[in-house]
């Protein structure tokens, strides 16, 4: 559930902060007073994208922040497994903009727009004032009559996604196996050399490496040969100025001091080992020395290797890996063109496999969806005649296909409606107008939101094209969907208002030479006094006010039944 929203430098808006309760929470106000902003700023908060023009003029940066608490199991699983851990079931979503850049936190760890937008699919479901038209296309027909299926439609279809690409690449496989002998001839010449070739050289893991550190210590020996003889020379030379001399002499000097203070004695214990490690470092550089002797037959030797080396990573891979790799697929492939009749018939058998396995699933998925839809039909019908569609038929069309079998079936849906009695059926967008649309979404959020766990629902300007008893029909239906979820609805409708288990005003103030757009909850008689307002009466008289208060009755009577 959504339980507050907090906006500052948004648009019209300075600072407001929202608590949403419980229920059906309806926003009233003038045209152009801000309603769309306050929706507008929870789908930038969740994700949504964001132009720095939104910002509030003079202001540097806009915040919107979201709390929401997870009443839900389902929800709180998957926000887990988004890597999101809730506090106490609280999660808050924050959104900074600037002329920058946009900051997204949750419970204060970043995140990016594309995973807010994924947990916004688990927290919320918006219905915009055009999202309607989104309805009469087939592609979005399918995608509603999947998530009505839910899991167990969800689990074949990833098994039918498996199979669709296995399936493509066999195929693709098949497409490029047509060659002439002519043709499998020079690939198999070609194949011989290569896999002779590294055979030939017979690399080994790591060899490289190690040849490499050779060479580049012969390549540089005079260098190397002229720091070490001239660092052991200071260690050790014979003209009295080596390390080795300069510390034997403190040596000696601590020596025919110490016995006059015992704490001298750990200071010439230090030159002891100092005078002990640098004899042992000098000998152990001479050693080293002698054997930095350069043989131009080594050189050489190390030389040519490392050119076959550096061929075969330039030709067959990056590094010895994956040349062996490489030799290892050759040899493969080189099998198949060698018994190529057998390789074929193996293909042919496993195309055929995979084709009837992606089948029997697109059969499973079609059986599931045409046992669901008559399911939906029966629900969808039911939730139109609560809208005050009286004589409606509501069909689901399926047409299946084994020619466009895919990664997600071979169905195509289409929604047939009619809406006046004797009339056949006919694809949704070629009948419905705007207002029907919008109570046939309506009715579709009703019946889904049985089956998904989002508990926040929220509808900008769903009373578009509707009035009289039809609107009435529609605020009986958000008032039935509140009784098990949160519903955040804008409306310039009366009859929506009247139904408010909560109501806020949305109205746009002018200070000086600034406007801005302030949100306050209205106490009852606040409330009235706005239904008397959407009533059409610019003064409140005694009538429209006595107007409102009946309809606010009649409201709480229906939500009472």
């Amino acid at each position: 559930m959504l339980n507050s929203l907090h906006v500052k430098n948004l648009a019209l808006i300075e600072e407001t902060e929202v608590h949403f309760d419980k229920g059906l929470n309806i926003l009233t106000g003038e045209t152009g007073a801000g309603k769309s902003v306050i929706i507008g700023s929870i789908n930038l908060a969740l994700g949504a994208k964001a132009d720095k023009d939104m910002i509030r003029t003079g202001k540097e940066s806009a915040l919107i922040e979201l709390v929401f608490t997870l009443d839900d199991a389902a929800q709180r699983e998957r926000c887990l497994a988004l890597g999101l851990e809730p506090e106490d079931d609280t999660l808050v979503i924050s959104r900074k903009i600037s002329s920058g850049k946009s900051m997204c936190r949750v419970n204060g760890e970043t995140m990016t727009a594309k995973q807010l937008k994924e947990l916004a699919e688990v927290l919320i479901d918006v219905y915009g004032q055009h999202e309607h038209q989104s309805l009469t296309a087939k592609k979005k027909q399918l995608e509603i009559l999947d998530d009505f299926c839910g899991e167990s439609l969800c689990r074949i279809k990833e098994k039918a996604a498996g199979e669709y690409k296995r399936y493509t690449e066999l195929a693709k496989e098949w497409d490029g196996s047509d060659r002439d002998r002519t043709t499998r001839e020079k690939e198999c010449d070609l194949l011989t050399f290569e896999c002779r070739e590294i055979e030939e050289a017979r690399p080994e893991i790591g060899e490289d490496e190690t040849l490499e550190a050779e060479y580049r210590r012969m390549v540089h020996s005079r260098k190397i040969l002229e720091g070490v003889t001239m660092a052991r020379r200071l260690l050790g030379s014979t003209d009295g100025e080596s390390i080795s001399d300069l510390t034997g002499r403190a040596l000696r000097e601590m020596k025919s001091v110490e016995g006059y203070d015992d704490a001298l004695a750990d200071f010439t214990g230090q030159l002891a080992e100092i005078e002990g490690l640098v004899a042992d470092l000098s000998r152990e550089l001479a050693d080293y020395e002698e054997s930095l002797e350069f043989e131009p037959e080594v050189f050489d030797r190390t030389e040519r290797r490392l050119d076959v080396l550096n061929h075969l990573k330039s030709k067959y891979g990056g590094t010895i890996e994956e040349v062996l790799a490489g030799k290892q697929s050759r040899e493969e492939r080189l099998d198949q063109l060698m018994h190529y009749d057998t390789y074929l018939e193996t293909l042919r058998l496993n195309l055929e496999k995979a084709e009837k396995k992606l089948h029997a699933s697109c059969e499973k998925i079609s059986a599931i969806r045409k046992k669901q839809a008559r399911a939906l039909e029966e629900k969808m019908i039911q939730a139109l005649h609560d809208l005050n569609f009286m004589e409606v038929n509501f069909q689901i069309r399926i047409e299946s296909d084994p020619g466009k079998a895919g990664a997600r079936g071979w169905d195509e849906v289409e929604f047939m409606i009619s809406t006046n009695p004797g009339e056949p059926v006919k694809p949704l967008g070629s009948i419905a107008s705007g207002g029907e649309l919008s109570r046939i979404m309506l009715g579709l959020k009703t019946v889904m939101a049985e089956k998904d766990a989002i508990d926040t629902l929220i509808f900008d300007e769903i009373d578009a094209g509707i009035s009289g008893r039809t609107a009435w029909q529609v605020s009986r239906k958000l008032a039935l969907l509140g009784r098990d979820h949160q519903i955040i609805c804008i409306t310039h409708l009366p009859q929506i208002a009247a139904m408010a288990d909560q109501h806020f005003k949305i109205e746009k103030k002018q200070t000086g030479h600034q406007t801005r757009t302030d949100i306050t909850i209205l106490e009852e008689t606040e409330s009235i006094e706005e239904l008397a307002r959407l009533l059409g009466s610019d003064l409140l008289t005694d009538a429209a006010i006595s107007n409102a208060k009946e309809m606010k009755e009649l409201a709480r009577d229906t939500k009472q039944y």
